[in-house]
């Protein structure tokens, strides 16, 4: 996938939120967007972004894998994160807003993601539940300290409701 994004700033961006996400390097940064479904971005990465996956992609993440195993069809968000200073103003709404019409579009009937419950991420807790998401299951992730609610959100206007 090929984007006008400014990749020292989203690497920097992940590594300033890494507890709620996963550590990223430049190398990763590029296979993730080699493989990814969509990409959102504000301000070219610099103030948020969004990458997600659909059920082809050739993702190695144990999240990930947990959703194929139970999802013919989906898109994945691997990751959105909004900068400390635009936290608020709507951005992470807009972002999915985006990724629900490209999964429609594409004839996707979910929307899947995980937050942390260990360590707890109770904003993300507040704002998935805001947007219509439903946990479906648990997981802890071996020795990494994580545990992680996996989240499913249905698509409207779709025949698989």
């Amino acid at each position: 996938m090929t984007l006008n994004l400014d990749r020292t700033a989203v690497l920097a961006l992940n590594a300033a939120n890494v507890t709620e996400t996963a550590p990223l390097d430049g190398a990763e940064l590029e296979a993730l967007l080699e493989e990814a479904f969509h990409v959102g971005l504000r301000d070219d990465g610099r103030t948020a972004v969004l990458v997600a996956f659909d059920q082809d992609a050739d993702y190695a993440s144990p999240n990930f894998i947990w959703f194929r195993e139970r999802y013919p069809r989906f898109a994945y968000v691997d990751r959105i994160i909004v900068s400390a200073a635009a936290r608020g103003q709507g951005h992470a709404r807009s972002l999915y807003e985006e990724l629900f019409a490209a999964a429609r579009a594409a004839g996707h009937d979910v929307v899947t993601c995980e937050i942390n419950m260990e360590p707890p991420n109770p904003g993300s807790d507040a704002f998935h539940a805001a947007l219509g998401f439903m946990e479906v299951g648990d997981a802890w992730l071996g020795d990494s300290g994580k545990r992680v609610r996996y989240l499913v959100r249905r698509l409207e206007g779709d025949a698989a409701r």
